[in-house]
């Protein structure tokens, strides 16, 4: 197949998918290369962040002595390898939009954000857009040492940082590592960090660079990469395996009819689950729906065996969900309120949507929105997050006063558990916005309920477990067939003329009514599992006998 040169989306990821674009690539025919709209926002947005974080750095740097180059990334790609060559072998302190030489002998291509010039070499700086560190907890002993170093933006200085624990991310790790083995080649070795090698990460935050420790995963990246070169040449067969990526992948209809022509068993548990099976013998949904003994050793699934083996039985008997319990059980309480948020990516929350139950009186069921139409980031996102709270906490003490229990309810609460507590601390001082410590108690209270926690305990979901899976069962449909996250965002950049989007105000309806139908859905999903329609599903034992 020829020499394959590998970039730092080879490194991780899908290795069947690796080997069909090569091929692809090679032999001239379509690949995985065309773009979803929701992958296109996402490039876009990713873009855009990176070109903002470069801008603040290069205005930092101007009220110091560092000398600067700043590379046209609208250049051709050899010119622009050409100009980072030359400002490396004239010691410039800091290269933006570097792109180093494609070196073709040994398969590896490779850019960064920044170079910071560090003695006689150069440490690779990238810029992503994703969380790169969270906040260190609140309990933590502060005589322990700190592991993790950070360093402020402008100027490459490493120290503890005991405010932060990191997030860790492979692929972000695996460039880094190919940035740092290519500078070496190219005589521009990375400054040692503590005896090793090192490179920076700015995540969404963009509030310090995340030091990455490279010394020992040098290794491991060059065992990756020798490994991904030959499955990209052709001397490592690979054979399609249903995982996570699948979903926003262009050659999943194929490999999908490839899998399900062999029954095969990642069609019902991926990840490491598949190999464990594998090494038991058990490459089939059938093989598995048909297992009784024990589970293989060292099973580690993202589900119990037994789970695993009731969810081969739903596939091969085609049923979508199945009781754990005899009688399932969902809290219920006199004033009930349904909360769906809705965000834009990383720039902010734009609308939290509640739907206010009294069950103790006749009182009509009420969809009430805290909405902001300034495109964000805005500080108006603080003012409707302070006006959704003070609502919230005004329904829930009107409750106890009365003597009324209360709940409030969410379909998988980590999206709004983080932009709650986010919200607190960006917003603070805002009219109605809580602090953090108030955020924090009414999460841990049991007055905030995650239906999809619900649903975990009760259920088993061989079709996955999104409200958009589950609700259909319970009788919920969506009004808009093109409801979804995906087609939210693109609805939410007209409604708001977003980055220069065409206006449309319309879709600003159909964002309301799409949230809505969200918060309907956890209601009608949360009544369903305590009436006895529960009861005509099936449950484990009933499948297995």
């Amino acid at each position: 197949m020829g020499a394959a040169v590998l970039g730092a989306r080879d490194l991780t990821g899908c290795e069947h998918r690796l080997a069909l674009d090569n091929a692809a690539r090679v032999t001239g025919t379509a690949g995985s290369e065309v773009e979803s709209p929701d992958a296109r926002r996402r490039i876009e947005a990713a873009t855009a962040h990176r070109h903002e974080v470069i801008a603040t750095i290069t205005a930092m740097l101007a009220e110091q002595a560092a000398t600067v180059v700043t590379i046209d990334d609208a250049l051709p790609y050899r010119e622009r390898a050409d100009r980072t060559a030359a400002a490396c072998a004239a010691g410039v302190d800091w290269i933006f939009w570097a792109t180093l030489p494609t070196d073709v002998e040994r398969g590896r291509r490779g850019h960064a954000e920044a170079l910071i010039r560090q003695g006689d070499g150069y440490v690779p700086l990238i810029v992503v857009n994703h969380r790169v560190t969270n906040p260190a907890k609140a309990g933590r002993d502060p005589s322990e040492p700190a592991t993790l170093r950070t360093s402020g933006l402008a100027r490459w200085a490493p120290r503890p940082d005991p405010t932060r624990t990191s997030r860790g991310n492979k692929r972000d790790t695996m460039r880094l590592a190919q940035l740092a083995a290519m500078l070496a080649d190219l005589g521009h070795p990375p400054a040692p960090e503590r005896g090793a090698w090192a490179g920076g990460v700015i995540g969404t935050d963009a509030d310090c660079i995340l030091v990455v420790p490279l010394g020992a995963t040098m290794a491991d990246y060059e065992a990756t990469f020798a490994r991904r070169r030959a499955i990209a040449e052709g001397s490592i067969a690979t054979a399609p395996r249903r995982i996570n990526q699948c979903r926003s992948c262009d050659w999943w209809p194929d490999c999908e009819q490839e899998l399900i022509a062999a029954d095969d068993v990642s069609l019902v548990i991926g990840g490491n689950g598949t190999s464990m099976l594998a090494d038991a013998g058990i490459t089939t949904v059938s093989q598995l729906a048909d297992y009784r003994g024990a589970p293989p050793a060292d099973w580690s699934g993202h589900t119990s065996f037994r789970d695993a083996v009731v969810q081969a039985n739903c596939r091969r008997a085609g049923v979508s969900l199945v009781r754990r319990l005899e009688r399932p059980r969902v809290q219920r309480a006199d004033v009930e309120v349904d909360v769906d948020m809705e965000s834009f990516g990383e720039r902010g929350a734009y609308l939290w949507g509640t739907l206010l139950t009294e069950n103790t009186c006749d009182e009509p069921v009420l969809y009430r929105p805290f909405v902001t139409w300034d495109p964000l980031p805005t500080v108006d996102e603080g003012r409707a997050f302070g006006r959704f709270w003070q609502w919230l906490t005004e329904r829930r003490r009107t409750a106890h006063r009365e003597g009324k229990t209360f709940a409030a309810y969410c379909y998988s609460q980590q999206a709004e558990n983080r932009w709650l507590r986010g919200s607190a601390d960006r917003f603070a001082g805002i009219p109605g916005v809580p602090t953090r410590a108030e955020v924090d108690a009414f999460i841990a209270s049991p007055e905030w309920v995650d239906i999809y926690e619900a649903v975990n305990e009760n259920f088993i979901c061989p079709n996955g477990k999104g409200l958009k899976k589950v609700a259909p069962v319970a009788g919920f449909a969506w009004d808009d067939p093109e409801a979804g996250g995906e087609a939210s965002m693109d609805w939410y950049q007209a409604a708001v003329g977003l980055d220069g989007s065409p206006l449309d105000v319309s879709q600003r309806a159909r964002l309301l009514r799409y949230n809505e139908d969200d918060v309907q859905a956890t209601k009608v999903l949360r009544e369903w599992l305590s009436s006895d329609e529960i009861l005509e599903l099936p449950t484990v034992d009933d499948l297995l006998r």
